[in-house]
């Protein structure tokens, strides 16, 4: 038998349809949360959606695509009117990057700044109100590793995911006497399609997988430990292997971390 630690709570999770959201959402499931999916495809959200109504838990379908902001506030209003407020908003949705700074069009830059900034700066605060009035609620947001220090061929993308933590911490500290807590969820490498999504110099999607991604822990293992960092409301939960260990040489090492980094093969 699971632990039924999200019974009666309502949880929302964009870039639901594969990898890390896809995960999460059946670990939820299984703790009886009612979920409310949203990516771009119908077709992949239903399948998981169909996976997840298995287990008895009530799923409802709402595909977006975050690139357009312009109507958030219809996509919020839709959420809430599913099973009413939400209690876990997780802003898991991203798009990362394969192109040198000074390669990347301004337009590629600025989507990425869109769909992993902007759009989960902008639900989260449509959210807002009806989370406080509700007593309280959970926001979590997935960064990266490259939200806390730059890399190779992620200008655009990095810059996003430090963006999150600049904000998200903000927000926390605005809105902790509400009960609002943030959780950052930080994964190095998990083993999804995000560099074949990945976004090159001209917009045009990689269509590979790196070799770190390929030999990445897998999204179930990560889900896991997701799931119950959200339901303890840790600060952050870092996912990944032996590369979460320049986390922490960044903190205590920052010198010796560029070194590394301007090793790493980027032609």
């Amino acid at each position: 038998m699971h632990n039924q630690r999200f019974v009666d709570k309502v949880v929302w999770i964009t870039g639901a349809s594969s990898g890390i959201g896809e995960a999460c959402a059946l670990v939820f499931a299984k703790e009886g949360a009612s979920l409310i999916l949203t990516g771009r495809s119908v077709e992949a959200l239903n399948k998981v959606s169909s996976k997840c109504a298995v287990l008895g838990v009530r799923c409802a379908v709402l595909p977006y695509d975050l690139s357009d902001l312009e109507h958030l506030s219809l996509l919020v209003e839709k959420a809430n009117n599913f099973f009413g407020p939400i209690d876990v908003l997780f802003n898991n949705a991203g798009v990362s990057q394969r192109a040198l700074a000074g390669e990347s069009l301004l337009s590629v830059d600025k989507k990425i700044m869109d769909i992993n900034f902007f759009s989960a700066a902008h639900i989260s605060k449509l959210v807002l109100p009806s989370m406080i009035a509700n007593g309280g609620g959970t926001i979590a947001v997935t960064t990266s590793i490259t939200g806390t220090f730059g890399f190779p061929l992620r200008s655009a993308y990095s810059a996003s995911k430090h963006a999150l933590y600049g904000f998200f911490e903000s927000l926390h500290a605005e809105y902790h006497h509400k009960n609002i807590r943030v959780v950052f969820v930080c994964p190095g490498r998990v083993k999804t399609n995000i560099s074949i999504n990945a976004l090159s110099q001209n917009g045009e999607q990689y269509g590979q997988m790196d070799d770190g991604q390929s030999g990445g822990i897998s999204p179930e293992k990560a889900a896991k430990k997701i799931v119950s960092a959200i339901y303890h409301r840790k600060p952050e939960v870092l996912v990944g292997g032996k590369e979460l260990l320049m986390v922490y040489i960044k903190r205590l090492f920052p010198g010796l971390l560029r070194k590394i980094i301007r090793k790493i093969k980027h032609t």
